[in-house]
Order: structure tokens, then C-alpha cells, then sequence
């Protein structure tokens, strides 16, 4: 059987300095094109219409949970994958899960989704960099991989809805949109100054109008 990379993913999420993450303004972030929305509406819609239009739901709803301050939480996570599935209920996995091609699992025990609610806490630790943050939260979807289907899916939602309750929105998603290992604790740091990029690259753009 495969290693568990859940297991490998909650021992770099305790070694990873996110302090060490390049901060950057907390200032509002208001992007000259929606970039999560853009990227639904264009290569996303180009593939699957219907998954477009669900996914573009989700976000509506997400973003109305950031501008209430809503913290992450299963039950609200749970809310917006019904939409992203489009279907009347989802359940967390009950077992252990599977993903790229079956050589990656996600170990289930009896605490992993407290420990999963816990995570999904720490995403609104204001002491950590806003961009380690998001990059943390979206690493928590892909790695505890809480439903049996469209988790990559809505750990992007995750992510914009870190940076959407401090006002920020990215022009651009698709930079975000590569494979990423529970072991890498590089990798992690690389996500969360990928976030910095896009949000200095925002603001750039934004204010050169």
C-alpha cells in the first residue's frame, strides 16, 4: 500500500516556517479583471459549461461568507462543494482516499477531522503572512482531500477566500494550478511566495490603469 501523505502533509505543516513568508500590504487588492472568475468563465467553461457555472455559484457564495467574516469551517466548506458537485449532499470521506492515480493516499484515523476543523481554524491567524496563509489553507483541501470528489476544486475556492476576507482578489489563478506533494516542504514556502507574486502583480496592474 502506499505511504500515507496526509500523515507526510501534517509533518510539514509543523516544520514549514510560514512566518518566514514574504508579507505583503494588507491593503485592499482590486484587480482591473476577476481573476478566479475569468478563469472559471474561460478555460474551465471551455471544458465542462456546467461545472463552470456550478463553480462560479460556489464562488458567489464564498465570497459572500468572506464579506460576512465567515471562518472556514467543514459546514461551510460543505455548503459550497454541494454547488461545486451539484448535488444535494456531501459527506466527508469515510476511509482512506486516493489520488494521482492511486499513488497517493490520505490516511483516515478517528481524529482527522478535528484536526482537519483545527486547520481550517488557523487560516484566519493574522500573526502568518496573509499569503502563507491562503497557500496553507489550499494545501489542507488538497492534502486532507475531504471528499471523494472535486477537492482541487475547492481548495482554489479556499484559497481566494483567505485573500478575499482581507480584501484581496488575483487577477490571475492559473500559476496556482500545478501538482503539488505532501512532502515537500519547499514546495510550500514556493506556493505561499507564488501568492505574494500574484498579489504584488494585482496591485501593479491595478494601479497602473
Amino acid at each position: 500500500m502506499s505511504d500515507d501523505a496526509l500523515a507526510r502533509w501534517c509533518k510539514v505543516r509543523e516544520q514549514v516556517d510560514w512566518l518566514s513568508s514574504t508579507s505583503v500590504s494588507p491593503a485592499p487588492v482590486c484587480p482591473v479583471v476577476d481573476g478566479l472568475a475569468v478563469w472559471f468563465d474561460g478555460p474551465v467553461r471551455l471544458r465542462d459549461p456546467d461545472r463552470a457555472d456550478r463553480l462560479l455559484a460556489a464562488m458567489t457564495l464564498s465570497r459572500a461568507a468572506a464579506s460576512q467574516g465567515e471562518p472556514l469551517t467543514p459546514t461551510l466548506l460543505a455548503g459550497w462543494q454541494k454547488l461545486v458537485l451539484g448535488v444535494n449532499e456531501v459527506c466527508l470521506c469515510q476511509s482512506d482516499a486516493f489520488a494521482k492515480g492511486g499513488r497517493e493516499r490520505y490516511g483516515l484515523t478517528p481524529h482527522t477531522w478535528q484536526d482537519f476543523a483545527a486547520c481550517l481554524h488557523q487560516s484566519a491567524d493574522p500573526s502568518v503572512p496573509l499569503s502563507a496563509r491562503s497557500a496553507r489553507a489550499y494545501l489542507d483541501i488538497a492534502f486532507f482531500h475531504p471528499y471523494p470528489d472535486g477537492n482541487a476544486r475547492l481548495a482554489l475556492l479556499v484559497l481566494a477566500h483567505v485573500l478575499e476576507t482581507e480584501g484581496v482578489r488575483l487577477d490571475e489563478v492559473g500559476p496556482l494550478q500545478t501538482t503539488r506533494y505532501a512532502d515537500d516542504p519547499d514546495g510550500a514556502l514556493d506556493m505561499a511566495a507564488l501568492v505574494t507574486v500574484l498579489i504584488r502583480a494585482t496591485h501593479r496592474r491595478a494601479t497602473a490603469r
